[in-house]
């Protein structure tokens, strides 16, 4: 029972992938990231009530070993027992990453006085986001959160980790200014370690949230309470 479950959790993930990976990037080289289908949430799929929201369990999210802005090993068992919300993005991105980031801040903020919550920034430019660039990174944008990790390592690791783990898109591109291109999705990840989603209007799971628009953080927002509850 146990590998029909992991069967059919793969075939899930790669159906997105064939599916959403060409428009992601497409998105990126028409710069319009995140559009209103099943990878991001319109303003009515926001609830006014968690009550109102049912999360899917979409299965064992990646694991990962990587180096923080403190180089200080991080894995993917530091955050047991802890919500957290996953991105992929580097510090000198000069069009995405900065509203992500400082969405991300945000929900930092919400949660300030969460133990049980964290997140991970994992860069995708690890030549030149090394620890201490992440650092100082991090104290730019306003990281307080002792739960917040800035994550480097080895590119094609990251790389691997993104894009066949999560099926989160990064890529490399030698037209674009910053050579690197990216999703502009979170993943949020539940105390156990499982991906966590809600459905869209069609009741399919929506997998990630958009980090570029209020309407995803705000239900990533909201998503990250009912969790933190479980």
């Amino acid at each position: 029972m146990k590998n029909k479950s992991y069967i059919g959790i793969s075939f899930i993930i790669l159906i997105f992938g064939i599916i959403f990976i060409p428009k992601i990037i497409n998105r990126i080289k028409n710069g319009s990231v995140v559009q209103n289908d099943r990878m991001s949430l319109s303003n009515d799929m926001v609830s006014d009530s968690i009550k109102d929201v049912k999360l899917v369990k979409i299965g064992p999210a990646p694991k990962f070993e990587l180096i923080d802005q403190n180089k200080t090993t991080i894995t993917n068992k530091d955050y047991d027992g802890k919500v957290h919300v996953i991105e992929f993005f580097f510090s000198t991105c000069p069009s995405i990453c900065p509203i992500m980031n400082q969405n991300m801040i945000t929900i930092q903020n919400e949660f300030i006085n969460e133990k049980a919550f964290g997140i991970a920034s994992i860069s995708i430019n690890p030549d030149n986001d090394t620890p201490d660039v992440l650092k100082k990174h991090a104290k730019t944008l306003g990281v307080t959160s002792p739960n917040w990790h800035f994550l480097t390592g080895k590119k094609d690791y990251i790389f691997d980790l993104a894009n066949k783990g999560f099926n989160l898109y990064v890529g490399e591109n030698s037209k674009l200014e910053a050579n690197f291109e990216h999703s502009g999705l979170f993943a949020l990840i539940d105390k156990n370690g499982f991906i966590r989603c809600r459905k869209d209007k069609q009741g399919n799971p929506i997998l990630y949230y958009d980090g570029l628009e209020k309407s995803g953080v705000d239900a990533i927002k909201q998503d990250i309470k009912i969790l933190l509850k479980e």
